[in-house]
């Protein structure tokens, strides 16, 4: 792994490593296009002793071809100058930055586009269940143009490469696809022209800057994605008009978002075997993209010659100084990504911006050494009492951090042991790491009450308790053999089977049915209120409930009420309809988390300042958990 920290040629430029920085959707930008200073912060963190290349977030070449309301422009008067900010903060870190070039077709947004899809066919985009109209031969003539200017423009802002998504199920792709591209004209004949005249324009244009094409290794969509023939013939036409490196991911945007986002529950074995079909059928330089920021992942893919470069995307976002840290063996000091796509991928699709669980600084200004030292207590080392911790420790306070547990990490010490989560488990450690390396005194197993605030006399108490199970009232309930959610996962209490009922259905509760029903288990799953997995990032709940609904044993009841409990009967209410089931041998209590009690009135009487945080305050998630202890770090 090693010489990929060595000076790399690629095209005619010299990379000062072998590492790039994939693009990423940020929505950080303004909706007139220009450019923020979250963005060029966020870019300036990334370019700090970081990947030889940053490629920017997608941009696309013609309005109609944007993703989000937020995203970079090319197309409008004041691009380049905009651009232009970005390009400069990342050669002032000494590093090369690429630009983007993008149309999505059929996977384009409404939203940011104000119209409807265009794509080669009248297709449906089932992510975002949106029906796109047949681009006209006009149409096309103008999006070459797009992306001719675009080119144009790159050579102008001083860009050191461009790069062109010809892959992912967006438009060049479409065009290659047949069962997207049903056209009878001239592009229906020959479906590989449109990626042809785009490749052409684009090179013509960008004169000595070196091109980079970014293409779908597999888009595992059998039905409706591109086959490998047609995706070999694209590496061939790479080819032959000397593109410099071929860019390889995963999936398809429309049909196979799991893939394309590279979730952390999926297989590592179909990419490593596109990666294989890719170097087999072209000579090009090949950059790896997709869950590469494990050491091990990068020594497989370099040592069995899959990649000469290795793209890093949420890694980076996650620790911006990982490869330093891997560079100086400093990997016990790195934070690392789960890929989970909560607090990334979740957030953007739900109009925020992007952010991370565990680094609430993405994107954010550095924090500066207090003028005013406190003493600070924290109360409760879940993962906002971490954050705070380790964040007022680095700004000059003298910080304790106080834990009940004989150890560290809360609920989220818990969440990686549910299924497709196992990733998180380095996250984890990666927080607690952080935590013992900044400076804060740990104690474990101390609950803070009136006699440790009277012994400890802090400036400021942080009160990061979390949360407790709420326990419904049904009747019989007392008479049933329960779980609360905390005690299946730590594995503090057993379950009995064979039959276990579920109640409530939401994120933890559908984790827990899928572990149940792997273990053989006869399952029941309630949900009262919201849908089934309320609350679960997107892609994560459609992968879940379509692995749960390969099992036979689990049972998913939305929209049903458990009323009471009998020694004969389990009588509930579904959709106003009244029924009885079996009983059960175990009931485990996922209805809800209740904030844990606040500070009492002579502790507050004891503190000049006290800030109630993460799920003590309001019970949300791990994204809102860490970022509160930022935000407290900021304020003091």
């Amino acid at each position: 792994m090693n010489t990929l920290f060595e000076p790399f040629r690629l095209g005619n430029v010299e990379l000062s490593n072998r590492f790039v920085f994939p693009p990423i959707k940020l929505a950080y930008g303004n909706p007139d296009g220009t450019v923020t200073n979250r963005q060029l912060i966020f870019y300036a963190q990334i370019a700090q002793n970081g990947p030889g290349i940053l490629i920017l977030e997608p941009v696309s070449v013609t309005p109609e071809g944007k993703e989000h309301p937020r995203q970079l422009c090319i197309h409008l008067e004041q691009s380049e100058e905009e651009l232009r900010k970005i390009v400069n903060v990342i050669h002032e870190k000494g590093r090369l930055a690429c630009l983007h070039l993008n149309h999505a077709g059929a996977a384009a947004n409404p939203m940011a586009t104000k119209t409807k899809p265009k794509a080669p066919s009248p297709i449906t985009c089932p992510s975002s269940g949106q029906e796109s109209q047949a681009l006209t031969e006009q149409e096309i003539e103008a999006i070459l143009r797009g992306y001719e200017v675009a080119a144009e423009k790159a050579v102008r802002t001083g860009f050191d490469f461009i790069e062109i998504q010809a892959g992912h199920g967006y438009l060049v792709s479409q065009f290659l696809n047949p069962k997207t591209n049903q056209r009878e004209d001239r592009y229906g004949e020959e479906r590989l022209l449109f990626a042809r005249q785009v490749f052409s324009v684009v090179k013509e244009s960008a004169g000595k800057i070196p091109c980079i094409v970014r293409v779908s290794g597999n888009e595992m969509s059998p039905e409706s994605g591109l086959n490998q023939e047609d995706m070999i013939s694209l590496l061939k036409l790479a080819e032959e008009l000397d593109m410099s490196a071929i860019h390889v991911g995963m999936g398809n945007a429309c049909f196979s978002p799991p893939w394309y986002f590279h979730h952390g529950s999926l297989p590592e074995k179909p990419q490593l075997d596109a990666l294989h079909s890719v170097r087999e059928h072209t000579k090009l330089p090949l950059i790896a993209a997709g869950r590469m920021g494990r050491r091990e992942k990068i020594q497989q893919v370099v040592n069995q010659n899959l990649a000469d470069i290795v793209a890093l995307g949420r890694p980076l976002v996650a620790d911006p100084a990982l490869l330093e840290k891997w560079q100086k063996g400093k990997d016990d000091q790195a934070t690392y990504c789960g890929y989970c796509l909560q607090g990334c991928l979740h957030r953007v699709k739900s109009g925020e911006a992007l952010g991370c669980n565990v680094n609430p600084e993405a994107g954010q200004p550095g924090l500066e050494t207090t003028d005013h030292p406190l003493r600070v207590l924290v109360a409760g080392g879940g993962p906002s009492g971490i954050s705070a911790a380790s964040y007022l420790s680095r700004r000059g306070h003298e910080v304790t951090l106080a834990e009940k547990e004989d150890r560290l990490g809360g609920q989220f010490l818990l969440a990686w042991k549910a299924p497709g989560k196992e990733k998180m488990k380095e996250t984890f450690y990666s927080l607690e790491q952080s935590v013992r390396a900044s400076g804060a005194k740990i104690i474990t197993r101390k609950q803070v009450n009136k006699e440790v605030v009277q012994e400890m006399k802090p400036d400021l108490l942080v009160w990061a308790t979390g949360a407790v199970q709420n326990i419904p009232e049904i009747s019989g309930l007392q008479d049933q053999y329960t779980l609360t959610s905390l005690q299946y996962f730590s594995g503090k209490k057993e379950v009995k089977g064979p039959r276990v009922l579920v109640i409530g259905a939401g994120r933890v509760g559908l984790e827990i049915a899928e572990d149940l029903g792997r273990q053989g288990y006869e399952v029941v799953a309630t949900k009262r209120t919201d849908p089934i997995g309320s609350f679960m990032e997107a892609i994560t709940r459609n992968l879940t409930l379509k692995r749960i609904g390969q099992m036979s044993k689990v049972t998913l009841m939305p929209h049903t009420t458990v009323k009471v409990f009998t020694e004969k009967s389990v009588d509930v209410e579904q959709d106003g309809k009244r029924m009885s089931l079996e009983p059960f041998n175990t009931i485990i209590l996922c209805s809800g988390m209740l904030s844990a009690p606040g500070p009492d009135a002579e502790i507050r009487r004891q503190v000049p300042h006290i800030e109630v945080i993460g799920d003590a305050r309001e019970v949300l998630d791990i994204y809102s958990a860490t970022q509160a202890g930022y935000e407290v770090a900021r304020k003091y």
